[in-house]
C-alpha cells in the first residue's frame, strides 16, 4: 500500500473510532503511531515519534497562555461577576421589548470579553438568568434556547481559546486574531439581539409575555450600576488594552488577567478554600484534555506530512480547477457536520492541520481565516446530537421539566443567526479585518 493510502486509510479511521466512542486524542495517537509504522516499516521510529512530539509540542512558551486564560475564566465564574452584568444589562435595556433576551444576550457579550470560554458562560447565565427569565413569564423553552444561543460568544468575542488554538496551529498573531474577533461577535450580538426583538413582537407565544415589571433591576440606582460595572470593564481593559497597547504579550495577558481576576474574586470576598481547590481542579482538567488534544494533533500532522497525503490533497485541489470560494464551502460544510459528532477543540485539531497546506497555497490571510473557522465550529457547540453548550446547559438546570430537546429547540433560531453572519463574514472580510 503506498503512503498516501495509508494517510487516506487514516482519516477515514479517524472517523469510525469516534463515532464508536473512542476519545479524540487516544485515536488520533494510535492511528498516527500505526501510520508511521506502516510508512516507515519501524515501530521503535514510530515509538520514538509519539515521545518527541509529546515533549516538542507544548513545550514552547506561547503554550503557557492556555492553562492562564482557564484559570482567569474560572475565577470570574465564580466571583459573581456574571450575575453583576446581568443585573446591570437588564436595567439598560429594560424598556426594550424582549423581555430579559436581550439583557441576557448583552451580559454574556461582556463576560465572553474576560472569560474566552463558552461553556463558563453557559454554567453561568444557565444559573443567573434562565430562573429569572421563568419567574417573569418568559417561555422555558425561549430561556434556555437565549442562554445556549449567546454562550458561543465567548468562543469568539477575545480573548477566545479556540482563535488560541489556531494562532498555534497556523503560526498566526495571535493579538491579529484577537483584534479579528471583535467586530464579528458584536455584529453576531447584534443579530441575537433584533431577532429576539422581532420573536418578541411577531410570536409573543413563544418567547412568552412579561407578567411582572422588572422592578428589580429598573430601580437599580446609578451608583450601583457604577459599582456592578466597573471590575469587568477593568479586566476587560486590563487584559485586552494591554494586548493591544503592546505592554504583554498574549501570555503574559493571561497571566495578567489570571491575577486581576483572583484579585477581584477575593475583593468580593466570593472564594472560599474549597473554591480555590475546585477552581485549579477544574482549570487543570481543562487545561489537560487541550494539551492533551495539542499532542496528539502534533503527532497526527506529522504523520499526514510523512505520508504525503496534504501534498497530494493541495495537488488535486490545484489540478481541479475549484477556486476558493468553492473549495472553502466544501471546508465549512464539513466543520459543521463534524460540529455534530466532535467538541469544537477536536475539531479543530483534526481539520485545521488538513486544510492549511492548501489555504496557504491560495494565499489566504489567516486571521480572516481563523475568524471563519471559529465561527464555523461555534455553529457545533449548540447542534445536536453532542451540542457541548446544550448539554452543559441542561446539566446546570434544576427544573427537570426542561429536556435536552427543549435546549436545542431553542437555540435553532441563534443557529441560523450564526450561519448568517457567517456568510456575511466570508463574502465580506473587512467585517473581522477591519481593526487589524
Amino acid at each position: 500500500m503506498s503512503d498516501i493510502g495509508i494517510g487516506m486509510i487514516s482519516i477515514v479511521g479517524i472517523l469510525v473510532l469516534i463515532y464508536s466512542g473512542m476519545h479524540v486524542a487516544i485515536a488520533l495517537t494510535l492511528l498516527s503511531y500505526l501510520g508511521v509504522g506502516l510508512i516507515r516499516g519501524n515501530w521503535a521510529i514510530a515509538g520514538k515519534l509519539l515521545a518527541l512530539a509529546a515533549s516538542d509540542s507544548i513545550s514552547g512558551y506561547i503554550f503557557g497562555v492556555v492553562p492562564l486564560f482557564v484559570l482567569m475564566g474560572m475565577f470570574i465564574s465564580v466571583s459573581g461577576i456574571g450575575k453583576d452584568t446581568f443585573d446591570v444589562a437588564s436595567r439598560l435595556f429594560s424598556g426594550i421589548r424582549g423581555g430579559l433576551g436581550i439583557p441576557t444576550v448583552a451580559a454574556n457579550a461582556v463576560f465572553a470579553a474576560v472569560t474566552g470560554i463558552s461553556i463558563a458562560s453557559a454554567a453561568v447565565f444557565t444559573k443567573v438568568a434562565v430562573p429569572e427569565m421563568i419567574r417573569l413569564g418568559h417561555k422555558p423553552r425561549f430561556a434556555v434556547g437565549v442562554v445556549t444561543g449567546s454562550s458561543v460568544l465567548g468562543m469568539l468575542i477575545p480573548p477566545s481559546l479556540l482563535l488560541i488554538l489556531f494562532g498555534v496551529l497556523t503560526e498566526t498573531s495571535i493579538g491579529d486574531l484577537f483584534k479579528a474577533g471583535i467586530m464579528p461577535g458584536l455584529l453576531l450580538s447584534v443579530a441575537y439581539c433584533i431577532a429576539i426583538v422581532v420573536m418578541a413582537w411577531r410570536f409573543p407565544g413563544y418567547t412568552g409575555e412579561i407578567t411582572r415589571q422588572q422592578n428589580d433591576s429598573g430601580r437599580m440606582p446609578g451608583r450601583a450600576v457604577f459599582w456592578k460595572l466597573t471590575p469587568i470593564v477593568l479586566l476587560i481593559a486590563l487584559v485586552l488594552g494591554g494586548i493591544y497597547a503592546g505592554w504583554f504579550t498574549p501570555t503574559e495577558s493571561g497571566a495578567v488577567g489570571a491575577l486581576g481576576a483572583l484579585l477581584l474574586t477575593l475583593g468580593k470576598r466570593k472564594l472560599t478554600w474549597a473554591g480555590l481547590w475546585q477552581v485549579l481542579t477544574e482549570t487543570g482538567h481543562v487545561t489537560v484534555a487541550i494539551l492533551f488534544l495539542l499532542i496528539a494533533a502534533n503527532i497526527y500532522g506529522r504523520m499526514l506530512a510523512m505520508s504525503g497525503i496534504t501534498g497530494f490533497i493541495a495537488s488535486w485541489i490545484g489540478h481541479s480547477g475549484l477556486g476558493l470560494y468553492s473549495i472553502l464551502a466544501i471546508y465549512l460544510l464539513i466543520v459543521l457536520l463534524m460540529g455534530t459528532i466532535l467538541d469544537s477543540t477536536s475539531i479543530m485539531m483534526i481539520i485545521v492541520p488538513l486544510i492549511y497546506p492548501v489555504m496557504h497555497g491560495l494565499g489566504v490571510n489567516f486571521v480572516w481565516f481563523g475568524v471563519v473557522t471559529v465561527i464555523a465550529i461555534e455553529v457545533g457547540l449548540i447542534t445536536p446530537p453532542l451540542g457541548i453548550a446544550a448539554f452543559v446547559v441542561k446539566s446546570t438546570l434544576d427544573d427537570p421539566d426542561i429536556t435536552l430537546n427543549d435546549v436545542f429547540a431553542g437555540a435553532l433560531p441563534y443557529v441560523f443567526i450564526m450561519i448568517l453572519v457567517l456568510i456575511l463574514v466570508v463574502i465580506f472580510p473587512r467585517i473581522c479585518l477591519v481593526l487589524v
